[in-house]
Parts: structure tokens; sequence; C-alpha cells
């Protein structure tokens, strides 16, 4: 048997509803009754083909499905089903436009978010311009910083500590900027500061998920947390922390295995939940990057 994504059969099966659906409207049916008849139809139908559907299971048959959705491309669809098998059914696959000739398959280990450093300055490797840090404590913070002052206490302690520091904040601006990058550059202090990723509520739900993979608390006045009051055992850590221009990538959080694997299970029901294809696929995005770092 050949498997295949369905989109042929679909089109066929849409193009018939219309005809006979118009045949019917132009006889004097109803529209909206027709509707109505449609949906109910449909509705039955897809409960039919849920019982008979069959899984795909192994990587030929996915390689089958990649092939068809990718105009009979067999390479493409072999690449389609290595990576399915390299990030598991719960990852995250995207397709961007290369800058060359070649078609490249480029696996991502840990969570990765699109959001760089906010200031050059904190590279570690200038020719790649990357920031990477090596067991690395993490802040984690709603709000922006723009003073350092509420935090010396806690900059003195990891300096103490011998580890490197990494922001994650709506932003990191002015004076607070302006020092952070002076004691970067005069090897005082191993930091870099990045911008929280996503916007509003989905910001607040991807912090709390940051924290529960590194171990460490989101510091928000909401719930009571001030900056002046944060300790090292509040911040979170992961292996490693590698930043560039555009995205940072978290790799093999602290966090406690049990915490994230609840927190994967609550997405999951929001997404059996939600009506909305966008929030579905921002969820899913949310679910990979957990269960990828």
């Amino acid at each position: 048997d050949t498997a295949g994504d369905g989109t042929t059969t679909a089109t066929v099966l849409a193009q018939a509803i219309v005809r006979e659906g118009a045949k019917a409207v132009a006889a004097g049916m109803n529209p909206m009754d027709l509707k109505r008849g449609i949906d109910k139809a449909v509705a039955s139908v897809v409960e039919e083909l849920k019982k008979n559907a069959k899984k795909v299971t192994s990587p030929s048959e996915t390689s089958q499905v990649g092939t068809i959705s990718a105009n009979g491309e067999k390479e493409i669809g072999e690449m389609i089903s290595l990576a399915m098998q390299k990030v598991g059914a719960e990852g995250v696959i995207t397709v961007e436009e290369a800058k060359g000739i070649q078609t490249e398959l480029d696996v991502v280990e840990g969570m990765q978010f699109d959001r760089g450093y906010i200031s050059p300055y904190f590279v570690t490797n200038a020719e790649k311009m990357t920031a990477d840090l090596e067991n690395p404590y993490i802040l984690i913070h709603e709000k922006k910083l723009s003073s350092l002052q509420p935090i010396l206490p806690l900059l003195e302690a990891v300096v103490q500590s011998g580890r490197p520091l990494v922001i994650i904040a709506e932003d990191v601006d002015g004076e607070a900027l302006a020092t952070l990058v002076v004691n970067k550059l005069r090897g005082g202090l191993k930091i870099a500061a990045v911008k929280a990723p996503g916007f509003g509520d989905r910001r607040k739900a991807m912090l709390e998920d940051i924290a529960i993979l590194t171990g460490g608390q989101v510091i928000s006045e909401d719930i009571g947390i001030k900056l002046e009051n944060v300790t090292l055992p509040m911040l979170g850590q992961a292996k490693k922390v590698h930043i560039n221009k555009e995205n940072t990538t978290i790799v093999e959080g602290a966090g406690n295995s049990d915490d994230i694997k609840g927190r994967c299970k609550q997405i999951r029901a929001q997404i059996e939940e939600t009506t909305s294809d966008y929030d579905r696929e921002k969820l899913q995005e949310r679910l990979a990057k957990l269960a990828g770092g």
C-alpha cells in the first residue's frame, strides 16, 4: 500500500460537493439547510475515518507521505522522514529557503526561541558572532531592566560563584545595559542579555516554560517577587546557552523532569481544548521546545 497525505482525494471530494450542492440549490433547496446537512455528514465521515485510520509507523511510510506532499520529490520525502525520526512526534519541523542550492537538515537540540543578544558586545566568539555560556545561571525577569541597583547583591553572588549569567527580560536598556557591557568587556562578569520571546500572555507562558525547564522562577511582581529579593537558588540553570544575533538555545536545562512532564501534559490539554488553529500551532511549538530542551 502507498501512503499519501490525502490532498488529491480531498480536492476531488470538495469539487464533487460543490458541483452537487450547486445542482441542489438550483433545484430550489435552501442553501442553509444544505450547509447544515453537509456539516452533519462531514462530522460523521470524520468519525468513521478516525476509526478506520491506520497510523504511519515506519520511516518508509513517513517517507512516502513526505514524497507525495513534496510533489513526488523522493529526496525531500526521505529528508522529512529523517527529520521526524530525529525530533519525535512532538518535535517541530520548519522549512526555510536555503542560501545555497543544497537541501540540508539542521537539528537543533535544546529549547530555542527567536530572540538574539541585545548587544553584540556580549559575544564570546568574535569570528562566529555568537555568545556561548557554559553552566550559566539564568535570570528570568518579566519586566524591563533599566537599572542594576536592585540586583547588585545578586550580581556579586554570581561573580563569587565564578559562573556566567544569562538575563532574559522584556528588555535591558539604559544604565543597566551600559553597565553590563562595561563589566563584560573588563572581564569581571561573564554575561549575556536577551529579550524575552513572545508577547502579552504568550510571553508570560513562555517565560514560565523556560523557568520550569531550567529549574528557576519567573521574577514577577504580580506574584510578589521583587528583583531586590532574588537569590541564586531562584535562578534557572543549564548545561549551556548558545546565543547568536537571531536565536537563543538553552541546552539541558536543570529543571525537575516531573515538573517538565507535568507542564507538557498541561500544554497538551490546552491543544485539545483550543478551537483556534493559530493558538494550536503556537501551543504545539511550545510543547516541542519544552520536550526538546
